[in-house]
């Protein structure tokens, strides 16, 4: 074998070929084929998504690789070693869809209990398991047991305990799955960081959008075969559009026009011409940061007649001691509630009787009982 040949093995970490799984029934007879001839290979330092509808492969495969499984034609190699290899499972990390965790454990002894089990020395185990809680987002919550745990909250320690052994190969199956926006973001960047190590990752995911945001190649399965397989940014670019970005222009008549006719030059047509949109996950983080920076702003309903929204308003350490600002001060009085308001005087009064009091009877009989108290 030639050295171009053994460094291209090397850069393989799994390797599936023909890889087939039929489940039988009680019988023995054919009940499901979950994989069907599968051919896909997995490259070092690279983040590949598994995809497809349920049902489709994607759990059959992971358990296959991990040795839960066995084969019925083909073969699952990782790190050159069959599937049904155990000891490969030292150098692997495996979070999965739900984390199945010992709840009356703490984050610490949750993690310390997985690292006993990979014979982590204590002093490095102590120190791995603060380093992981911490990066997880858990420091504060270290001391509670799991039942007390939200979904997000377990789905980070979950990850923390696929992390404990500094694995080569971290398979996550479904890895945002419970977690708000934020967290979501947290779990994509944290991909990336595992990337940069240099560390080989796997993800399962029905949401679309984090894989198009972390892999950098995918796979989609159906009914168990591979239907397409290729890197992300080639497998989106639509060829027929040409997109053209561009800073400081105003987008008047004459720039439309001139636009369409160096179009119509070049034997294309205009489809489009507007200003690009965020995504809704990048507005609703930095909506947070922003309510971070600056507290107590706050959105505030156009006014009638007002064609754009009023700015958001910000309270200052001076109006709160002072009092209420000054926009607050000069908004009309609200009217009185219909029990508190004047009442008619009652027919044969004077101009000059004393005016009817607004006072119920049993209002006045309760300021009776507070005076005697």
């Amino acid at each position: 074998m030639s050295d171009q040949q053994s460094q291209a093995n090397s850069d393989i970490v799994i390797d599936i070929r023909k890889l087939t799984k039929v489940y039988l029934d009680f019988w023995g007879r054919r009940k499901k084929e979950a994989l069907r001839a599968l051919n896909l290979q997995i490259h070092r330092g690279e983040v590949f998504g598994l995809l497809g509808p349920n049902g489709s492969g994607k759990t059959t495969t992971i358990k296959l690789l991990l040795g839960l499984l066995f084969p019925t034609d083909g073969e699952a190699l990782v790190f050159g070693k069959p599937g049904v290899d155990v000891n490969k499972n030292e150098r692997i990390g495996y979070l999965p869809e739900e984390s199945y965790l010992y709840r009356f454990l703490t984050a610490e002894e949750t993690l310390d209990f997985y690292g006993r089990l990979f014979n982590i020395p204590p002093d490095v185990r102590r120190k791995r398991s603060e380093e992981l809680i911490t990066k997880v987002g858990l420091a504060a919550d270290k001391k509670r047991a799991l039942r007390e745990y939200s979904k997000g909250m377990r789905q980070r320690i979950g990850l923390a305990q696929a992390l404990i052994n500094d694995p080569e190969l971290v398979i996550l199956d479904e890895p945002t799955s419970g977690l708000d926006p934020i967290g979501t973001r947290w779990m994509k960047d944290l991909i990336l960081e595992l990337k940069a190590q240099g560390k080989t990752v796997l993800m399962c995911s029905h949401r679309l959008e984090d894989v198009q945001d972390v892999c950098d190649r995918i796979a989609i399965l159906f009914e168990g075969e591979l239907k397409k397989l290729g890197d992300v940014d080639k497998l989106l670019e639509v060829e027929e559009v040409v997109q053209v970005q561009a800073r400081g222009l105003k987008m008047g008549d004459q720039f439309r026009r001139d636009v369409e006719e160096l179009v119509r030059k070049y034997g294309g047509n205009v489809e489009k011409i507007d200003h690009p949109s965020t995504t809704l996950e990048e507005l609703f983080l930095r909506i947070v940061a922003e309510s971070r920076a600056f507290p107590g702003r706050r959105y505030l309903p156009p006014a009638a007649g007002e064609a754009t929204p009023a700015a958001a308003a910000t309270s200052s350490p001076a109006e709160n001691q002072n009092g209420p600002s000054t926009a607050a001060a000069n908004a009309p009085a609200e009217p009185a509630p219909a029990s508190e308001a004047a009442q008619p005087a009652p027919a044969g009064a004077t101009a000059g009787a004393a005016p009817v009091s607004s006072q119920r009877p049993d209002d006045h009989h309760r300021n009776k009982k507070r005076k005697r108290r």
